[in-house]
Formats: structure tokens, sequence, C-alpha cells
């Protein structure tokens, strides 16, 4: 049990505040909240007609609910939802290889914002939607690549997405993608074979479904009404004074300015029967206003494309802004009065019905969690674009087939994505951004796993088996040996080309010390350790490659117990200036510093490329903000410091252990100085690196892991007044 709840202690920490939220939700508006779509749900419950606005997806699900008990209890359950979607976010991001902690930050949105707890209130379809969505995820991701049985499940899963939300028919284009890229098949017929049994599934569902909208409408589709999204659109940002319309298509030229024209009343003007005004005998409203759009895209192509990709911008904003001509915000706020969407005769005879009591909010819990929602109780849009964004990394993993990791965060990012242009195309509402609270933080949960993969393995304590074998190597070799006071460590892996010149123009003594070299190859396979051999240096030899981290550490240990005071270290290819030894070892040897490092913006640097320049400045103002002092290069490779200080810091990183260093040895209190040195571009060999994306991604996991340890759990930090000086 404590196992358990050591791996899993922050959902359960959240899940605290999700319940007693949603428990203060269903007692401050009772029975349920009711929306205008609500009462639609309502009516057609038991009829199940194919002639309405909405699909019959929901109401499927809502008969049985409503047989069982009232209004109250469908919100209960659809709350027990909200708790149980965040849950399988949580335990999809599990299932494919992220940490408790990033599963965990995946599933906060869903349990935590406060538009997801006022839907869960309403009778509205939102909730069985993210369930679809997650289930649809789980189905194709969480038993490895899906064969054809899974691919149809899937289909059929979107089939119904759509019978529940029109929006879900957007989900087809990722899932037959999916379906075809998945396990590297998309050159073979397997990916095309399993994309045709998705897409029958999906045919499985909507086929017949638009027949019954036939057979009762007399048109093929999936909703009663005709359907006026593009007429609703287009006489949003019509510019009726310039376009050349017949009589009849005058007549859809909306009055109002287009500065105020709210996209919402064109779109459901049909369901006016006054709608557009007088036209000839026998016209059909909606094929001319179908006309009317398509003049409309002939002639303003650009104001048309401007006003979605606006609409979809507007999901990424950092706050919650009220545009006129958006769907008013405050239908998805908590109110301090009952929302009066119908008269309230009508409202009391549903609630009367179903729940035997009038409709009532308790002043007191709703102005709570009012306040909640509006003072920050929600997750900014930026954050999921984010999240979108880290999904969208992953591609330039060059890793073949897609693991499991990355198909998920490429998955659910395209997949939110292509729902949020979908109803922005439609129109914007604040409403339509709740399904991206499931998919977008999962997306986020699962690219920053994926790009972090390559560093998650973390070292043992020193010393390692790998650790041992190269010290019984190395005192073989050199037994009861003593080294300078000043030592400068090298981590090398397959340097051959590089580490001659850096150590023929290594001094021989610095501010008065001899200078001893340790060279620390990394289970290189050339001449690296011949040639160091050659030019003098001490040679550790560890017997298979595990990352400059890991030699480093290995490095700082062996000088240390060979009677190093100062270590130094710098790379085996070139890029640093010897000559700046001795301003760089000079505060550490004369006591006022414990760890120097230098700076290539404070200096010289020649850098190449793009990305790593500004990365480097982007790691910087992070760096700065964690410890609150200024940093300016985390991730400058030519250091001095106290030998002990170098031993006694955690080092848990085989990689990218720059930042780790720094922030542990701030993390202690230490005394830290920058100073401008210089950093040219290599002389031999290829950067260890990899891809600037992948190893940004890792650099931030590093740091912000360190931060984690060394300031807020305090792992490593030196006793309050324990001296930290030589």
């Amino acid at each position: 049990m404590s196992g358990f709840l050591r791996r899993h202690w922050l959902l359960l920490l959240l899940l605290i505040p999700a319940i007693v939220l949603r428990v203060l939700t269903w007692l401050a508006y009772r029975p349920a909240l009711l929306y205008i779509d609500s009462f639609r749900y309502i009516d057609n419950l038991h009829a199940l007609r194919a002639d309405q606005l909405d699909p019959i997806g929901y109401d499927l699900v809502l008969r049985p609910l409503l047989a069982v008990g009232g209004l109250a209890w469908v919100a209960a359950v659809q709350h027990a939802g909200g708790i149980l979607i965040a849950v399988g976010v949580y335990a999809l991001v599990l299932r494919l290889g992220g940490r408790p902690w990033v599963a965990a930050l995946a599933a906060a949105p869903v349990l935590l914002d406060a538009y997801q707890l006022q839907i869960e209130q309403n009778l509205m379809s939102e909730v069985v939607f993210e369930a679809v969505l997650l289930g649809l995820l789980w189905v194709l991701l969480g038993r490895g690549a899906p064969g054809w049985k899974r691919a149809g499940i899937a289909g059929l899963l979107v089939g119904f997405a759509v019978l529940v939300r029109l929006i879900g028919i957007s989900l087809a284009l990722p899932l037959l993608v999916y379906l075809v890229v998945a396990g590297g098949a998309w050159r073979h017929w397997a990916g095309w074979r399993r994309a045709g049994v998705g897409l029958l599934g999906i045919l499985v569902v909507v086929v017949p479904y638009s027949a019954r909208v036939h057979s009762e409408t007399g048109k093929w589709g999936l909703t009663g009404p005709s359907g006026n999204m593009l007429y609703g659109r287009t006489a949003a940002v019509a510019d009726c004074a310039n376009l050349h319309l017949t009589p009849e298509l005058q007549v859809f030229c909306p009055a109002e300015p287009r500065e105020t024209r709210l996209v919402d009343n064109y779109t459901h003007a049909d369901l006016d029967p006054n709608w557009p005004g007088p036209l000839p005998p026998g016209a059909d409203k909606a094929a001319l206003a179908h006309q009317f759009a398509i003049e409309v895209l002939k002639a303003q192509p650009g104001d048309v494309a401007g006003a979605v990709l606006n609409d979809f911008a507007k999901s990424f904003a950092w706050t919650r802004e009220q545009d006129p001509t958006d769907v008013p915000l405050d239908r998805w706020q908590f109110q301090l009065t009952y929302p009066q969407w119908a008269d309230q005769s009508l409202i009391d005879l549903v609630t009367l019905q179903n729940d035997g009591v009038v409709a009532s909010v308790d002043e007191p819990l709703a102005a709570l969690l009012r306040d909640y929602q509006l003072n920050g109780g929600y997750v900014p849009g930026a954050v999921l674009g984010i999240g979108a964004l880290l999904g969208l990394l992953t591609v330039f993993r060059r890793k073949r087939p897609l693991d499991a990791a990355r198909a998920g965060a490429l998955l659910a990012s395209t997949s939110g994505l292509v729902l949020l242009f979908a109803s922005a195309v439609f129109q914007f509402s604040w409403r339509y951004q709740i399904p991206a609270l499931v998919l977008l933080p999962l997306a986020g949960a699962l690219g920053f796993t994926t790009l972090t993969s390559a560093s998650r393995k973390r070292l043992g304590a020193f010393p390692d088996d790998v650790d041992t074998g190269a010290l019984d190597d190395f005192r073989g070799r050199h037994p009861e040996l003593r080294m300078s006071s000043l030592v400068v460590v090298i981590a090398a892996y397959n340097e051959a080309g590089g580490i001659g010149g850096v150590l023929e123009k290594m001094p021989d003594e610095c501010l008065g010390l001899p200078v001893d070299v340790l060279v620390v190859v990394d289970g290189g396979t050339d001449d690296t350790a011949a040639i160091a051999e050659d030019h003098g240096a001490y040679v550790c030899v560890a017997p298979r490659n595990r990352g400059q981290g890991a030699a480093l550490r290995l490095g700082y240990h062996l000088a240390a117990e060979s009677g190093a005071e100062y270590i130094v270290t710098t790379d085996a290819d070139g890029q640093y200036d010897n000559s700046e030894l001795e301003a760089l070892a000079g505060p550490v040897v004369d006591g006022t510093a414990d760890f120097v490092t230098g700076s290539r913006r404070l200096g010289h640097e020649e850098a190449d490329s793009r990305v790593r320049w500004l990365g480097v400045r982007v790691f910087a103002v992070l760096a700065s903000v964690l410890t609150r002092r200024r940093i300016t290069d985390t991730s400058f490779g030519f250091r001095a410091m106290r030998a002990d200080l170098a031993c006694s810091v955690p080092l848990n990183e085989p990689q990218y252990q720059s930042s780790e260093l720094l922030l542990g040895i701030t993390a202690r209190g230490s005394r830290v100085v920058e100073l401008p040195m210089s950093m040219r571009l290599r002389k031999a060999g290829k950067s260890k690196k990899g891809g600037s994306v992948v190893y940004g991604a890792n650099y931030a996991r590093v740091m912000t892991g360190t931060w984690w340890r060394g300031y807020v759990l305090r792992r490593g930090r030196t006793p309050r007044g324990v001296k930290t000086s030589a």
C-alpha cells in the first residue's frame, strides 16, 4: 500500500480538490443546469427522432440514466465520469511509458478546470464525447499497434462520436492516417487494410443514421435542419455593399454591421420561420443560403479564411476573453442565479417531472465556484498549445517505427488540433475547447515522455559496476598515484581527431600549481585513449559508453581520491581556450569562489546553430527564474570547482549533466561565479548531443528535475550553518 501511495501521490493529491469541487458544484445548482440544447435532448428522449438539430447519441446515454434517477443523478454520473476520464488519461500516460508526475499533470486539466465542472453539471453531451475520445485512444494505443479488429472498433467509436456531437466527424482524418502509419505499416497493405476497416466502422454507424435522417426529412445528412454552417460563417464577414448579388440572394445579407455580427445567429437562422425575409413563391431557402455563401467565398476568400484562423487562434489565448462576435462566454461560467435559457415555467416543469423540485441555486456555493473560475481556475489556452506543440515535435524523432508514446503524442495532438480547427470553421465558442482538455494535455505528456526518453535512465549511486571496473583498471596501471592539486578532467567518447590538439595546448602550470590532465574515455571504440596517453595525460577507460555525465562523475571522484583539491573541466573537441585556464581557476584557488563557470554570452561565441544559440538563452532565463539569481550560460563546459564540492553534489544524469551540476551546486548555497570566456566551433569530430529538439527537451527535464530535488524537496542541500568554502 505504501508503494502505491508513493507512486501515485500526486494524482491522489489532485483528486481531493477535484472531488470537493464537484460536490460543491452538484450542491450549488439543483437538480442540474439546463442549457438550450438540454431541452431539445429531453424533448427527443423517447421518440429519438432523427429530424432534430442534435443527433441522438447523447439521448441514447441520457435515456437509461433518467430511467434510474432524475436530473441530479445524471449530473452526479457526469461528475463521476469526469473523474474517471481524468484517471483514464493518467493510466494511459503510464501505460505508454510516462512517469507518474507527468501523467498526473496530464490529468489535472480535466480534474480541476472550472469550465469542465460547469459542463458536467449541465445536461450536455460534452462528457460523453470526452469519454468516447478517451476510449478511442485506449483502443488504438493501449495494446500496441492495432490490428484489424481494434481498427474496426475505433471506427465504430468515431461513428458514435458523430452521433454525440457532429464535430466528431473530423476525427475520421487523424484516425485513418494513424491506422495507415501505426507500426510502420504504411509501406505495406496491412496499414491500408486497417484504415479500410476503420472507415467501414465509421460508415456502419453514419450511413444508416444518414438514411434515417433522409427517411424523416427527405434530405441526406446527419441532422434534421439543413445546417447553415457555411452560411453562418460567410454571412458574418459578407461585405454586401460590394457584392454583386441577385435580388433573391440580397435578402440573405445581414443588416447588422460586420463588427457586431454573431456567427451563431446566422448558423441557426433557419430555425426561424421568418428568416431571411420575403422570397419568391416556392424558393428553396437552404439552396439560396448555400448559393449566397458560395458567392461570398468567391469574392472574399481571404476574409473567410482570416475569420476561421482568428477563431482557431483564440483557443490558445492565455486568458478567457469575450469577443463581441463570439458566443457569450458567460454561458459556460458559474452564475449566482439559475440561467434562464427557457421560460421559468418550462424549467420548473422539467425539474419537477424528473426530480420533484424546482430549479434552485445555493448562492454562497455558486459565488465560491464563480470566484474560483474567474480567478484562474481554468487551463489557459496557451498551456493547451504547449501540449499540442510537444506532441507535434515528436515527429522530429528519427526512430522507426513509431513507438507507443510517440504514436500517442502525434495522434492526440493532431486529433485535438483537428477538433479545434473544425470547430473554428463552424464558429468559436469556449465550449468547443473542452474536448481539448482530454487530448492536448495527454499529447503534451506523451510528447515530453518521447522527447526525454533518451535520458530517462539515471545513474546508480557512485560507484556502480562500470565505475568500479574503470577504477580497478586505473589503479592497477597507476598504483598509489598522487596527482597535482589542480587536475583538468576531460570526458571523451571517440574524440581521436581532437583530443591531441587540446592536450598539446594545455599549460603545464597554472597559478603556480602543476597541471595534471585526467581523460576519462567513455567506452570509446577509437584511439582516443592511446593518443591521450601519448600526450602525457592520465587515462581512465570505462568499459562501456554511458554518457558525458557518467564520465565526468567518474573523473571527479578519481581526481579527488588521487589528491586533487581543484578540478577544471573542459571538452575534448577544442571549443574552449586553454589560455583562459588561469582566469577560470583563479577565484577557486584563491578561495573567493567555490565554483566558476565560463559564459559565452559574457565573452565570445562562435555559434554553429541558430537553434542552439537560442537554446542557450532560453535555458539561461529558465535557470535564472528557478534559482532566483542571474545566470547567463548553463551549459558552458569550461568550469573550475573545489574537488570536494564536485564529489558531494548528487549527480545522477548520464547525459545533459551540465545543468544538473550547476543547479545542484547553487542549491547548496555555494559561491558561484560566471566569467566571460570564449567558445569556438569544434575543431574535430561531431556533436554527440543529437537533434536540437530532443536535446532541448532532455535538458529542460534535467534542469527542472534538479531544481525540484534541490530547491523544493531539498535533497542534497548543505544543512544551514555548514560552511561551503574551502
